[in-house]
């Protein structure tokens, strides 16, 4: 079997595919002829996963898919969902209930910041949110009823560092699991399982997908494991479709390449935009400003696309006025929700989620009424470099 990224990217998983195809076929069914052997047709409805019986447990391409990133992210099975939140959401449930505890970092997405603060709460399940940047902060926070670490690395929107060695010799003392959002950085920057960390999920929506044309979400983990998410994703239905399934399976196998671009891409906007007197601060784990640049560079084989900045102005109100303008003055850039795609994007995050986070939410994830977050795509630097100088040359 393949070994190296570019290779599997492209071929692993190819036993699911049952044509003489040389691109995996959509198999676009709900349900699957039973096998006149009574035990093979109980087997299929009760083995998790299982490609030929009903698309609510299995599709063929799913499996592909599922192959392909759980041979990135080193662990033994995958399994994919319609989006990242139901991938996350179910990965949490296939853990806790009542009565238990999970301790998580300030800094998340949105949707598992809601999914912390209302969702879990509702059915007696408490959270504990501590700075990422804090390894000690995690140990304290720790429980007798603790079953799970969740963390974030880079975070969303502020491309903080939390420590994967460090969460991963926690959780293993303490007998929990650790589960990791590796959507910022990819399995091409990154892989947790190196550093002992135990889950990873995904937005497959963002890179893995790659050209903002799907919604899909991914968990990977151990064997025993993903029986466990299997059999809690039959009864919350939320199955990835065959033709969303096939669009993600198609761009993975470019995921290398696009993300080899898009991290020189990031460096150059990114050592651009420090130098700039307009802009006031700019986080991105590849410069050596960042002030966890180190433990970033020992993690992480690249920082990926994803970069923080606040203009500057005299105070919030002009700030937040100017982000508003360069983001209109910007000819390349779109102004669009999501992350990781072919095209370079830029977003207000105090607008975006100021419907789901009070302002001391927002104050303790570090999101300020000057701050963007911008996306790199695979354009050419120079061209996304004189963008962003015409557009700061406009401010006031």
């Amino acid at each position: 079997m393949a070994s190296n990224t570019e290779t599997i990217l492209v071929h692993e998983g190819q036993q699911f595919n049952s044509t003489a195809a040389v691109t995996a076929p959509i198999f676009q069914t709900s349900t699957y002829i039973a096998d006149s052997d009574p035990a093979e047709y109980t087997k299929a409805a009760t083995e998790a996963k299982h490609p030929y019986f009903y698309h609510r447990h299995g599709n063929p391409t799913n499996s592909q898919v599922a192959a392909v990133v759980a041979k990135l992210e080193k662990t033994e099975d995958a399994i994919v969902f319609a989006t990242g939140m139901a991938a996350i959401s179910t990965a949490i449930l296939a853990i806790v209930k009542s009565g238990d505890h999970i301790v998580a970092q300030l800094a998340h997405y949105s949707g598992t910041t809601i999914f912390f603060k209302e969702f879990l709460s509702d059915y007696g399940i408490t959270v504990t949110a501590v700075d990422q940047t804090d390894s000690a902060a995690f140990v304290q926070a720790i429980q007798e009823n603790t079953k799970l670490i969740y963390i974030e690395t880079p975070s969303n929107p502020n491309l903080n560092i939390t420590d994967l060695h460090a969460i991963a010799e926690l959780a293993k003392k303490q007998n929990i699991l650790s589960m990791v959002d590796n959507t910022f950085a990819s399995p091409i920057n990154q892989t947790p399982r190196d550093f002992g960390i135990d889950i990873v999920v995904h937005s497959a929506t963002k890179y893995l997908g790659g050209h903002s044309d799907l919604t899909a979400g991914i968990v990977c983990g151990s064997q025993d494991y993903i029986a466990k998410v299997w059999k809690r994703s039959v009864a919350l239905g939320a199955s990835l479709a065959p033709m969303d399934s096939w669009l993600l399976l198609r761009g993975l196998k470019t995921l290398s390449l696009r993300v080899r671009q898009i991290n020189e891409n990031a460096l150059a906007l990114a050592n651009y935009l420090s130098q700039h007197p307009k802009i006031k601060k700019v986080s991105y784990p590849g410069l050596t400003s960042h002030p966890q640049h180190q433990l970033a560079a020992r993690q992480m084989r690249g920082f990926s696309g994803m970069i923080c900045i606040e203009v500057d102005g005299k105070d919030e109100e002009q700030a937040f006025n100017n982000a508003q303008a360069l983001i209109n003055n910007l000819t390349i850039f779109i102004n669009a929700a999501s992350l990781g795609g072919v095209e370079s994007l830029v977003v207000h995050p105090a607008s975006m989620w100021g419907g789901h986070h009070t302002k001391a939410q927002k104050e303790a994830s570090g999101i300020t009424l000057g701050m963007l977050r911008i996306s790199v795509g695979i354009e050419n630097s120079e061209d996304l470099i004189a963008d962003l100088k015409q557009a700061l040359e406009q401010l006031s």
